[in-house]
């Protein structure tokens, strides 16, 4: 019995020449609207599909392929008595293969030409109903949905090996590609209509590149990328210099743009294992540099640096001399091109950008049996300021309590910064108990501890207090809420401390 395909293609790269492969091995070829024209242009003998359903398309053509002549020839089980009895005597024929690619709705939607009414109009209905079909029944029916896979399908045919297996694979491929179709589309709509936590949560991403390793060597990874993207939201980084990025630098610079994304003075954070080692910001960024690397100049070693400016000459000649994985910045001076690319394997990252796209407002996280999903933490304070204590923060002080508080948000929880001149000079951070992460900070700024101040990502208690008369801290910020906030209070008011309550946490876990 001579086998059939429909094809039905918007992406008609090599479908001329995968037509002519099949139409040599015997097969009939059914077509539709522009397919079928291209198909017959080549000389190719192509039924069009109203000759099988003796029905005309209607509707500017968003009917065509949804009639039983066509679905009954994709679905009946061949090994089914009664499916086979039932095609016969309807007059059905078997359709053996369906070639279908989608109407484009992913690149109009990156497109300039995104209205409303045209995406509307590029929700293909046809193409996912015949592809979910010939999927459903690959034990019969060879679906494919990629033209990576022509040449390989054509290879098989010819050495009769288009068995089971492989048609199961290319139905998984199949189901895979549909419902990222429909996901793309449920979240534009979600998002048409301000929906930030859908009923049903459908997220849509494509895969770029496999990573060398995850984690760990031993632990595989891949690189997706989000597709829908709002129009804020876009940026692009460019890699200028070094090798392949890997998973861990991939969430390192993640981390790293996000922190200087705080601030709108000129800014450099270097990061570490996801967590800042140095933060600071200056009235330029050279400045901003050395009080960033001041902070912690052994943590910084094989880290990553990130600027909100450009990197300078003399920002290069000084990260020229230690190791570090990444520098990111939203540009870099032909001096420090010529500087830093002397290292072979430094990776060097230009965000044009950086300070002014948007960061997602919607945050996932895997947890048992799925994951929870909440608003990007991006308000530093939901409240005024309240200064509980008698004596007042100078406005030096004040100053700096703000950027220490800023900096908390950036800092693994239990999260402390010691900070003096808009720099860190100390970080207390991932600890189980609040006074731990103190201790971590005090000793990290050491020597450095006049005129400096401790902001704290929550509240804490009276043995944290102790700790700042002993370090001769004058000046604290933390959110408030404790029950023994009095005491604290108090505790402050007894050493002539300064204690600032935000009413707003910023715990990062």
């Amino acid at each position: 019995m001579t086998k059939r395909a429909l094809i039905s293609v918007f992406e008609k790269d090599n479908i001329v020449e995968f037509a002519s492969e099949l139409v040599n091995l015997g097969w009939e070829i059914i077509s539709t609207g522009g397919t079928y024209r291209i198909l017959k242009e080549s000389g190719l003998n192509v039924i069009e599909v109203d000759e099988v359903t003796n029905f005309k398309e209607i509707l500017d053509g968003r009917v065509k392929t949804l009639h039983p002549f066509i679905h009954g020839g994709i679905l009946y089980r061949r090994d089914e008595k009664s499916h086979v009895e039932t095609i016969e005597k309807i007059g059905i024929s078997s359709i053996d293969m369906v070639v279908n690619n989608l109407y484009p709705f992913e690149k109009v939607l990156n497109s300039e030409n995104k209205t409303h009414e045209n995406l509307i109009e590029n929700i293909d209905i046809g193409g996912p109903s015949m592809i979910r079909a010939a999927a459903k029944n690959y034990n019969d029916v060879s679906i494919v949905v990629d033209p990576s896979d022509y040449a390989e399908i054509i290879e098989r045919l010819k050495e009769d090996r288009l068995d089971k297996n492989f048609r199961l694979y290319l139905s998984c491929k199949a189901f895979n590609y549909t419902a990222y179709y429909d996901a793309l589309i449920s979240s534009y709509f979600n998002d048409l209509l301000n929906i930030e936590f859908p009923e049903k949560l459908t997220t849509t991403y494509k895969k770029v590149s496999d990573l060398r390793y995850g984690e760990n060597p031993h632990q595989k990874a891949s690189f997706y990328e989000k597709v829908y993207i709002k129009d804020e939201e876009k940026t692009e980084f460019k890699q200028l210099h070094g090798k392949e990025l890997s998973y861990n630098n991939l969430t390192d610079m993640y981390s790293a743009i996000k922190i200087v994304k705080e601030f709108e003075e000129p800014c450099v954070v270097a990061v570490k294992h996801n967590n800042p080692c140095g933060l600071a910001i200056a009235e330029n960024i050279d400045d901003a540099y050395d009080k960033a690397y001041a902070c912690d100049s052994v943590s910084i070693f094989g880290g990553i640096i990130a600027l909100n400016r450009e990197v300078t000459k003399y920002i290069a000649e000084k990260i020229n001399s230690f190791f570090v994985e990444i520098v990111i910045a939203n540009k870099f001076s032909k001096d420090a091109i010529e500087i830093l690319t002397k290292k072979k394997n430094i990776r060097l990252i230009e965000v044009e950008n950086i300070s002014e796209f948007k960061l997602p407002n919607i945050m996932t996280k895997e947890v048992l049996n799925g994951l929870v999903v909440q608003n990007y933490d991006d308000t530093l304070l939901t409240k005024e300021l309240k200064f509980v204590t008698k004596r007042k923060p100078t406005e030096e002080e004040l100053k700096n309590l703000i950027f220490g508080f800023k900096a908390c948000k950036t800092v693994c929880s239990n999260g402390i910064v010691i900070v003096k001149d808009n720099a860190t000079i100390g970080i207390g951070q991932g600890e189980v108990r609040r006074s731990w992460a103190v201790q971590e900070g005090l000793e990290r700024a050491k020597e450095n501890l006049k005129d400096a101040v401790l902001a704290s990502d929550a509240f804490f208690f009276e043995d944290t207090v102790e700790l700042l008369k002993e370090n001769g801290i004058k000046a604290v910020i933390q959110p408030g809420g404790s029950v023994k906030d009095e005491n604290v209070i108090k505790l402050c008011d007894e050493y002539g401390i300064a204690m600032v309550f935000t009413s707003t946490r910023h715990f990062r876990h």
